[in-house]
């Protein structure tokens, strides 16, 4: 803001640039404030109001996210929306980086191998979930009859609680798989080849050049995927919504739900809209806060790597 003032005081010449710039951004800071400042505010305006649409808004300060303390379905979505962050971001880091590090060698029809993988990316994710809730069905599905010999035909993957977050993890991972295999691949890329030559002459192998240059150099690449990663576990409804339709939707005694589906059953399914508001504030603030502990921890690698160097 001082530079600001500091560019509008100065010559001519130099507060006429300052004002082009102004004009040239000031599209995308009115885009941000009227499709995502006022749609937070309006978010939090509603969150301190119980409202069902059909009566006039009653104000009721804080009571809903005092209420969110003490909801068991809160919890239960919470801890449903971190075991499903914890299957599919590790896994789904180390294939993306697996089959990129494949891809990114010479091989025959590398080109159509990479677009196999990215298909999914541009699947729709209910076609998607449809198709594989069919496959993990018990008695007729694909995955019965490979598990069959090993006596696993029946298993119950979409009804059984301890067993349900499974599927969606696997659908999730298959379908971001080719996302972050493209961001893998364009940070391989960025690695001069001159590394691995000096590598090769010093006697490194396969693994110690992978381990000392590509995934040091590759590491705000990793963060980057990582982050991103974390905001897709956190925002998983459309995998829970389609593949637990045909039993209990959010699965049995809510053991599928998640904090999106939780917000979408408060609002759509009660129209607790209010309740919903404070809840999609939380999620956000969830978001908000493993973001910056993230961009910490990159921070803090980086340095290190520097260091080490």
């Amino acid at each position: 803001m001082a530079s600001l003032k500091q560019a509008l005081g100065s010559t001519p010449m130099v507060r006429r640039r300052a004002l082009w710039g102004l004009a040239l951004v000031a599209p995308n800071i009115l885009g941000l404030f009227f499709f995502f400042g006022i749609p937070v505010l309006s978010t939090f305006v509603t969150s301190l109001n119980e409202w069902n649409v059909l009566k006039p808004a009653e104000f009721v300060g804080l009571a809903n996210f005092e209420r969110l303390l003490v909801d068991p379905r809160f919890w239960q979505a919470f801890g449903n929306s971190l075991k499903l962050l914890l299957m599919v971001t590790p896994v789904g880091l180390a294939l993306a980086l697996g089959v990129a590090l494949l891809l990114n060698e010479k091989l025959p029809a590398r080109a159509f191998w990479r677009t196999v993988y990215f298909l999914p990316v541009v699947t729709s994710t209910v076609a998607a979930s449809v198709v594989w809730t069919w496959i993990f069905q018990p008695r007729y599905g694909l995955l019965g009859n490979i598990l069959e010999p090993f006596g696993l035909r029946d298993v119950n993957w979409l009804t059984r609680p301890d067993l349900v977050l499974i599927p969606i993890a696997v659908v999730t991972i298959w379908q971001r798989l080719g996302f972050d295999m493209v961001l893998f691949l364009s940070g391989l890329q960025t690695i001069p080849r001159i590394l691995y030559e000096a590598a090769l002459i010093d006697g490194a192998n396969r693994w110690q050049r992978f381990r000392y240059i590509t995934l040091p150099m590759l590491s705000p690449t990793t963060f980057l995927v990582a982050v991103l990663s974390v905001i897709n576990a956190l925002q998983i409804f459309d995998q829970v919504y389609i593949m637990t339709a045909r039993t209990s939707r959010g699965g049995v005694n809510g053991s599928a739900t998640t904090l999106t589906y939780y917000l979408y059953d408060s609002a759509f399914g009660r129209f607790e809209y209010g309740y919903a508001s404070a809840l999609a504030l939380v999620l956000f603030l969830i978001i908000l806060a493993i973001t910056l502990i993230q961009l910490r921890l990159q921070r803090r690698w980086v340095y290190y790597e520097s260091e080490q160097g």
